[in-house]
């Protein structure tokens, strides 16, 4: 008997294309290189290798492509798993500024950009939050309505960052000489880019997450995909509240999905316009963590509106000097279920029972130096993070 395989026609050619085949699972499934039979056969082309050896080669030639492609869905499914939601509440000093970003995709939204001037510190701000997320460039700028504290940052922002598309409600409602001054800024700012007029029901291209807009230029949704509308017991009970005139009810909020996880952004809107959201039925029902309305002013943050969306998180954008009113801080603070009320200021003109522990707040009174944010770090489970970017400590909320 020979000590070598008789070279039978078809014999080389058929387990050449039967491994090549499985060299292209392997490629695919992620491995870089494999060690194929046809490199085999060239090796043994010298007919001195022993039957047994070679057959026992070739078997754990074909152990390990099997182990591998039995490996590479797992390993896949560990990089999916490890996808997760940043967002930072920076600190533009009672303005606002929040940068989405995931961790995958590196899509990126950017609400608003905070005031005008002081040598573009709120861009360079943007620019330092951008950096730790990993990104050079932001996809979406979405400016929730012409108030200088949220547009008067676009024309330093794009000075030294590329933006893909920015959004908004369209044209500027109010009558008032600094709001049509900063609103013919921005556009001014933004000549030859890309600028989309965005209303509710629409939603905002960002691969790995879901973005709807639920309210713009006074106009609000009218279902939410996949949220079913519940009947909300606390209308009744709360006041009729005139409606103002001014950018403020004409905001355009967000709410952004990332799995289990709900994070909820409605720029400035003022009671008038966050009642119809949730009564008589609730529109978008509960959420993770809530962005509190207008900085904490009392012309927002109904009770009626925080208790129907039952954050369990919420984060105020105040000033030291700006917002984070004695009454919204306490609606916000004893909506039922709430487990933190994270600020970036203390609210220097209220008082101790009405501002959060210092470790909830990321620039508190006597602190050498402003501009510290808020860092929330998001699961597809649900579960997520908040990072106090002065002290660098870190708060888990595990998935419910």
């Amino acid at each position: 008997m020979p000590d070598y395989w008789p070279e039978e026609p078809g014999r080389a050619s058929y387990w050449s294309e039967r491994h090549s085949e499985a060299a292209r699972r392997l490629f695919n499934a992620g491995v870089a290189s494999v060690y194929t039979f046809r490199h085999m056969l060239t090796a043994a082309d010298s007919r001195s290798m022993p039957v047994r050896r070679r057959s026992l080669l070739c078997l754990a030639a074909l152990v390990c492509s099997f182990a591998l492609l039995a490996l590479a869905p797992a390993a896949r499914a560990q990089t999916k798993a490890a996808s997760q939601l940043l967002i930072y509440a920076i600190d533009v000093e009672g303005g606002q500024s929040t940068l989405l970003v995931d961790t995958v995709t590196r899509a990126s939204l950017l609400v608003d950009t905070g005031w005008p001037e002081n040598d573009g510190r709120d861009a360079v701000r943007i620019q330092a939050a951008m950096s730790d997320a990993g990104i050079t460039h932001i996809d979406h700028v979405l400016i929730t309505h012409f108030h200088t504290d949220h547009v008067g940052g676009v024309p330093e922002l794009v000075k030294r960052v590329e933006v893909d598309e920015f959004l908004d409600h369209g044209v500027n409602r109010e009558d008032s000489d600094i709001t049509r001054h900063d609103f013919a800024a921005y556009l001014k700012a933004i000549e030859g880019k890309k600028r989309r007029t965005v209303n509710p029901g629409d939603t905002i291209d960002l691969p790995g997450l879901d973005a709807v807009i639920l309210t713009a230029d006074g106009e609000h949704i009218a279902a939410v995909p996949g949220v079913k509308p519940t009947p909300n017991p606390w209308c009744a009970s709360e006041p009729k509240w005139e409606l103002d005139t001014t950018e403020n009810p004409r905001s355009t909020g967000v709410l952004i999905r990332f799995g289990k996880f709900r994070f909820l952004d409605l720029g400035d809107l003022t009671k008038a316009k966050e009642i119809p959201l949730v009564c008589p039925e609730n529109l978008i029902g509960t959420v993770d963590v809530y962005l509190v309305n207008h900085h904490g002013f009392n012309l927002s943050n109904s009770r009626v509106f925080v208790d129907a969306i039952h954050p369990r998180v919420a984060i105020m954008d105040n000033g030291a000097h700006k917002a984070g009113s004695p009454e919204a801080w306490e609606t916000v603070h004893e909506s039922p279920g709430l487990e933190d009320l994270w600020m970036l200021h203390t609210a220097e003109d209220s008082d101790a029972a009405h501002n959060s522990p210092d470790a909830l707040i990321a620039n508190p009174k006597g602190v050498a130096a402003d501009g510290a944010w808020l860092k929330l770090v998001a699961s597809p489970d649900g579960g997520f993070t908040v990072t106090n970017g002065r002290t660098r400590q870190t708060k888990s909320y595990p998935q419910r």
